[in-house]
């Protein structure tokens, strides 16, 4: 079985490679290292690998894990369905909230980083597949919730976030990757100040490298890992 190292290093390798291809830059793409029921002592294994961003979907299991670690060199978003009663736990410990989805959330979020006077960077989740099982904004809702929250001045919106339907073959991906995009343009063409939505989280284990070819600039790898859970 290889080590989280190597498989990072694998990961890392097709990330360079894939960005290549598509003349992107390496570098504008970002590794975020899923650990979600991952152990403090397997998760400081990946930080020695050298991961320096990571992804947690439960706020308790999350909290605890980042006070033991207690690095400040380490970047840690939030991907999973947030509670607005969980929001203010949120705020305290990560850098980025990639699923705001909802008026209400995002108006919880802002009154607690304004206490902590914070400005919480976050990414709207859409719901792309129109997925019954899945959390997300509708796609026809997207621009009317940005709308709605751009004027909060603890917010600060910096792209889209989407969970498009598992597929055995990633290419199938794509069509979805490509909507987000699009709706990101069309956020764009508004105009509206403070958003600068300069990030896509998109892309998983099974297909990343289809979301870099459409202009991902996060993806968010767990399986390809640290194996399966």
């Amino acid at each position: 079985m290889k080590t989280i190292k190597e498989n990072l290093d694998k990961i890392k390798t097709q990330i360079d490679e894939t960005a290549t291809s598509c003349d992107r830059r390496p570098e504008g793409v970002q590794l975020i290292a899923v650990s979600k029921k991952k152990s403090v002592k397997i998760i400081q294994e990946a930080i020695d690998a050298g991961a320096k961003h990571f992804g947690e979907n439960y706020i308790q299991e999350a909290v605890e894990k980042i006070e033991i670690i207690a690095d400040d060199t380490i970047t840690w978003h939030f991907i999973g369905h947030l509670q607005s009663n969980k929001a203010k736990f949120a705020v305290k410990h990560f850098e980025y909230i990639h699923t705001v989805d909802k008026f209400k959330l995002a108006k919880e979020i802002n009154k607690q980083a304004k206490k902590i006077n914070k400005v919480q960077k976050i990414l709207l989740q859409i719901n792309i597949g129109e997925e019954l099982t899945k959390s997300g904004a509708r796609i026809d809702n997207a621009i009317d919730l940005v709308k709605q929250i751009h004027g909060f001045e603890n917010l600060s919106l910096q792209g889209l976030m989407c969970m498009p339907p598992y597929f055995t073959e990633p290419e199938k991906a794509r069509t979805y990757f490509q909507q987000l995009v699009q709706i990101r343009e069309k956020i764009l063409e508004q105009n509206f100040d403070n958003i600068t939505m300069e990030h896509l989280s998109m892309g998983m284990s099974n297909d990343f490298k289809v979301a870099i070819e459409e202009g991902s600039t996060m993806v968010r790898v767990g399986t390809s890992i640290f194996g399966n859970r």
